[in-house]
Formats: C-alpha cells, structure tokens, sequence
C-alpha cells in the first residue's frame, strides 16, 4: 500500500507526504484521557440529573483504575525493560508516561473539587447527606460507635510495621490508612496499616430517626464514609496507644494477564494461576494519597512500594469515588434519568391493546426471520424478548439439532448460559467459545465454562495467540427433511444487562451464505482449519483488513475519478496506522468522510491537505455506544456493515472477529437513518478538534436540542 501521495494545496507546487508522520496521529493514551474527560464532564452538566451525575463520577474513577491496570502497567513495564519502540505519535514510554501524569492531575484535582463543592452541597438539598464523621452530634457519634464495636471491629486486622513486622502486602485497589501512634511507654512513635474491609458498606447509612433533618427537605439518607468511622475509633485497635495520625490512602496494581499459550498444557489452568498472581501480585502503579499525608509518612508509603514521585496521586476529599455507584441505588426516581423500558420490534408484535397494555407476541421467531431479516438496537429494542427468546426457543425446540455460540462476556447470572444448558439436556448438540482471555471478566468465564462442561456441552477456548471477540450464534434446524440454519451476529456481547446499558446493533437472518460462513468460522474456532476466504463474512484476522482497506480504497477511486464519494464509520476506537493512512489518502482524493467514534481516535481531522475532509464527532450520554456500523457510498450502491471489530491493530490482526455485510435494503436504510441521527446530535456529541481537545456541541440560536439516544428512544416507543 503506498504510503506517500502528492498534496496539492492552493497554488503551492506539490508537496511529498509522508502520512506516517508522527505529526499527524494524536497519542492513544492522551487520547483514551480526553474520553475519560467527556465521561467527566457529564458529571459536570446540570441538565444530567443530579444522582446520574455521581454515576459518571463514578465511572470516570472506575475507568481510570482499569487504565492504570492495564495501560499505565504496560508502559511501566516496557520502560523497565528498555523497550526504545515510540508511539505512532513519536514518544517513548516513559515519555508517555510524563504526559499522562500532566494531563490527569488537573482532571483529577477537578473531578474532586467539583464533588466535594457542587455535588456534596447539592445532594443535601435535596435530603441526601454525605457527612464527615467531624460533623456529626452526639447521638450521631454513639450510634455509630455501637456499630463499630458490634460490625466493623471484629473485621479489622491492625497491622504494625517495624523490624520485626515487614510492610504488609497491600491488595490492589483497597483503601487503607497509614496509622502514625506514640508508645506513651518511651515515647517511640510507630506505623502501622489498617485495611478498610470492602465486605462493608462504604458509606454507612444512619437510621431515619438519626437522618440530618433540613426545613422543608425531607431526609431521605444519610451516611457517613466507613474510613472516618474507623478512624475514629482507633483506640480501640491500639489499646494503650497514643494515636497521632491517621491518613486514608489507595494502591492501583498491574492487572494485566501474562499467559504463555503455547507453553500451556490446560489454558484454564494456566489463567487460573495468573488470577491468582493479579490479585496477589501485580507490581504497584499508583498510589493514591489524601492530601493532608506528610511528606515524611508519603516518602515511606513510596519507598516501600518502590514508587516514584510521579506514581503518587494527592486528593483532596474522598479517596476511590468509583464507590458512588451505590448511591445510584437510592430510591429517588426524580433524581435519575427516567426508567427506560426497551421495546419490542414490530414485527414481532401480532397485535396490541395500547388501552389494556396487553401485548401479543408473535411465539414463532423462526418463522418471524424465515420471511425476512430481523434487526435489533439494543436496548432501544428488548434482548430479552429478542436474542434471549431466540436461543431459549431454540434450546426447547424439537427440530432443533445444534447450537454453536461465543461467550465473551455475560452476566453473573446469566440466562444465557442457564438457555444453553438446557439445550444440552435436551439433546441438542451445544457447542460454545468461552473466551478465557477476556479482561477482568476471566474467573467469571471459568466458572461459566465448567457448569457447561458439565452438562455436556462442547466448551473450547479459543485460538492460541487469538482472542475470539466476535458475537455470533449459530441454530441448526430440521424443516420439513432440510436443514435450515439460523444466525445472529452483533456487536455486543450475550449479556442480558449490559444489553440496557449499552447500544448494539444484532442481526437474526437464516440467509444460507451466512448459515455456511458461521459453520466454517465455528470449524476454524473449534478444529484445525486453515479457512482464508468467506462467502460474506468479514473475519479477522483473515480478510477484515484487506476487505476494509479494499472498501475505503473503492471510495477513494470513485473520488479521483470526480464522483460523489462518502464514508460514515461509528466505532469505539480508531488507532490502527494503517486504516488511518486509507482514511487520510482517501480524504486527499475528496472522500467526504464522518467518523463516529466514542473513545480513542488516533487521526487527526481536518489537517489542511491530509484530513481536511474528515470529520471526528464522539458521543457519550446515558447508554455507552458500543455499536459498530460502516456505511460506504459505492457509486449509489451503498454498503453497509455491522460487526464486533474496531479498527485497532490488536481487533483486526490478534483477535477474532465478524463483520457482516447488510444485504435487506430496508435494514440498511434504517442503519443509514440510525448514523444520521448520531451525526446530528447537538446534546451529547463533541466535536474532535485538530489540536486534540473536543467542543462539546450546543443547539444554534433558535435550533431545538437533539440527543441522539433521546430520538432512538422516542422512535422505538413510538412503533
């Protein structure tokens, strides 16, 4: 592919460029941070209700553990070992690592800040108190120090630290305190650590008659976080001890799983002994300190942890406010967005009393798909009455013969998993993909993947040096003395919740290329098959690069060739070089191209002579927008297509994924209407700027204000 392309700009003499120049890519890392940001900023938006609002709060914190986990770990770890390869950008590890230290202290001085001065003080007004424990009265303090005596001091394990105590191992993410007391025996001040048991609430909820009353609020919780009760209640832990000071802190370690495949015997094994490894393990990549803690105690914390000045994060407030999540559980509707309950497709409705609220389901879904394709948009469209049904009619269905599916994530309890298994005790021939590898949710698929293997059904794990990421289920059935096969392929995962939360888009089909493509990419997953080419399917790490690649080229062509030419991709990240060579090639021949992509985007758009046709918009509001759908003009005969992959070096060449071409005319239209629905949105969609940052996009004068998740929502309820 080439890579450098004569630029014309003005009436300057053609320029040579070099579009792998570091220059034109934005860094991955600062990147995912600008993402987080966006997440934060919701957080910020009086027009999110007030307790959705601590819910990004939380978010943004849950992001960032997992990014130290995992990202920050990495970079760690290549700078330890001298790795001297740079970004696509141009910087070195540790370079990146200085960069993510500037970028994240103001968000996270912010972040606090905004809680501790806005939110805090706004959920009192509205009867919800997070007191400290300094604040409380006296029948306050004697309630809790029952509690402590009764709940919370028979958990505590003090432990000293001196010659004969070595630093104790802090387990990642636990808060703790570093307690400083004075033996009043000789005066020797002493360490000691105290871990906040996460087996207790973090923030403990008074009694209603103990509730901080307000005039004409009504008290509808209040709490105190467990540390400062704790805390408070030290002497009790050190008997005969002077307790000097004690200071909340929070460890983050490296996440991230090292299997050798090709050196494992038993792959769930081998996973199983790494798990144990991250949770006991993992080398220490942050350190969270509040504020108030001394350079003397602070330098001690690092030292012992082998930490340096930069790994250290000094807060203000309240320490792992990923913990706010709880209080999105309150039973305070007007402070939340209001429920949303998904809906059913038309199609397979037979009829409906709106009057009576009855609804009459169409029972057949193989009937429903055998006269056309089906599409889902989760979770404006129900997974429960969808995908769910599907599997749960096939697993009951007498002619049905086999089922073969991928697990990447599912949910704790998943129906899912319970509609398998009692396919297998049906008879049917039940064969499943649980990927191992998939992070953080590894002991979950374990344990999935033994109560499958013990109905009988065929569980493989996957490809050695692969992650199987696609989302695709296959139903084989006997009709009438011939073999029927029916499909689903999404983007999203079989996880009945996350289906609530996230937008994806599904497929159901029983088109016979499809039906022949997943029996050959089931054959490639669980057998020996060397499978290089599909009859639709666009499958990495076999042809989803080239065929991409191919599709993004063809517009460029028709560009050069002085016909209209138009890309529209929506995906999660864009980070591969070589897609954004394409894209910015493309753009040079006049590709009018709009990109929908929610978190990392390496390109830079509208580049003078590189990208100045490229347009970047990022869209974060209620559901995570998790689908991924490309659409290419082609002359007037648009193409569209859904899948698992993003366009990232790791999705398209070291996992497995599906990407489906969309041949019902009417399924594409109204993925067309969907993309321009997103393009449009004026709410909760920002523009990615050339430099980097994002502006989040406000209505004109005069122009109504248009969320995109909003109108999906209105055009689902109004079927």
């Amino acid at each position: 592919m080439p890579r450098r392309r004569k630029v014309i700009t003005g009436k300057q003499p053609p320029l040579e460029v070099d579009l792998t120049d570091p220059q034109y890519y934005f860094n991955r890392e600062i990147s995912w941070l600008e993402f987080n940001n966006r997440v934060l900023h919701e957080a910020f938006d009086p027009r999110t209700p007030l307790l959705e609002r601590l819910k990004f709060m939380a978010i943004f914190s849950s992001n960032l553990d997992e990014y130290f986990m995992v990202r920050v770990a990495a970079l760690k770890e290549q700078v330890a070992a001298n790795v001297a390869r740079r970004s696509v950008d141009g910087h070195t590890a540790q370079e990146q690592l200085g960069m993510i230290s500037q970028r994240l202290r103001p968000l996270v001085a912010q972040q606090h800040r905004h809680f501790e001065q806005a939110l805090r003080p706004q959920l009192a007004t509205k009867g919800v108190y997070l007191l400290d424990y300094i604040d409380l009265n006296q029948e306050q303090r004697t309630y809790l120090q029952q509690y402590f005596d009764e709940q919370i001091f028979p958990v505590l394990t003090p432990l000293a630290i001196d010659p004969g105590h070595p630093f104790p191992y802090i387990s990642n993410l636990s808060l703790n305190m570093a307690v400083v007391i004075q033996d009043p025996a000789n005066g020797e001040e002493l360490f000691a650590r105290v871990k906040v048991p996460k087996i207790l609430p973090r923030f403990l909820p008074l009694p209603e008659h103990l509730r901080l009353q307000q005039k004409d609020v009504p008290a509808a919780w209040t709490a105190v976080p467990l540390e400062q009760v704790i805390a408070h209640n030290l002497e009790s832990l050190f008997p005969g001890m002077r307790i000097q000071e004690y200071y909340p802190f929070r460890i983050t370690r490296d996440g991230d799983l090292e299997v050798a495949e090709d050196e494992a015997d038993d792959l769930m094994l081998a996973i199983e002994q790494e798990l144990r490894k991250r949770r006991f393990g993992g080398s220490i990549v942050r350190l969270e300190v509040h504020a108030s803690m001394p350079e003397l105690v602070r330098d001690m914390l690092r030292q012992e942890m082998e930490l340096g000045e930069t790994d250290v994060y000094e807060v203000e407030g309240l320490l792992c406010l990923s913990d706010l999540f709880a209080l999105n559980g309150l039973p305070l509707p007007e402070l939340k967005d209001p429920p949303w309950r998904s809906t059913l497709p038309s199609r397979l409705r037979r009829s409906m009393e709106v009057d009576r609220g009855s609804l009459d389901v169409e029972e057949d879904l193989f009937a429903v798909i055998r006269k056309q394709d089906l599409m889902l948009h989760h979770p404006y469209d129900s997974f429960s009455n969808t995908v769910q049904r599907f599997l749960t009619q096939a697993a009951h269905d007498p002619d049905v013969l086999a089922i073969k599916t991928t697990l990447y994530r599912t949910s704790g309890d998943s129906p899912i998993v319970d509609a398998l298994i009692a396919a297998a005790e049906n008879g049917k021939q039940v064969s499943v993909l649980v990927e191992l590898k998939a992070r953080f949710d590894e002991e979950n698929n374990i344990n999935w993947a033994r109560k499958l293997e013990s109905v009988g059904v065929h569980v493989v794990y996957g490809l050695v040096g692969l992650k199987t990421h696609t989302k695709v289920m296959l139903i084989v059935r006997r009709e009438e003395g011939r073999i029927r096969r029916y499909v689903h392929i999404g983007t999203g995962n079989y996880n009945p919740k996350t289906a609530r939360l996230y937008t994806d888009i599904g497929l159901l089909s029983c088109r016979e290329d499809l039906g022949a493509d997943l029996t050959d990419l089931f054959n490639y997953l669980t057998g020996y098959s060397r499978q290089q080419s599909y009859r639709k399917l666009l499958v990495a790490p076999v042809n989803l690069r080239d065929r991409m690649l191919s599709l993004i080229h063809r517009e460029s062509e028709h560009a050069s060739n002085g016909h209209h030419a138009r890309i529209v991709a929506k995906m999660n990240a864009l980070v591969d070089p070589a897609m954004i060579v394409a894209l910015y090639q493309a753009s040079q021949a006049g590709v009018q191209i709009d990109l929908i992509v929610r978190g990392m985007c390496c390109l830079r758009p509208q580049l003078p002579g590189i990208s100045e046709n490229i347009r970047v918009i990022s869209i974060v509001g209620r559901f995570l927008e998790h689908s991924r759908i490309f659409y290419f003009h082609n002359q007037g005969k648009e193409e569209v297509f859904i899948g698992s992959a993003d366009w990232m070096t790791r999705n398209l060449d070291r996992r497995v994924e599906a990407v489906v071409p969309i041949d019902d005319p009417a399924i594409a239209k109204d993925l067309e209407e969907i993309l321009g629905i997103l393009l449009a949105d004026n709410r909760q969609a920002w523009d990615l700027q050339t430099d980097g940052h994002y502006i989040q996009r406000r209505p004109a004068t005069g122009v109504s204000e248009q969320s995109s998740q909003r109108m999906l929502m209105d055009m689902a309820q109004q079927q």
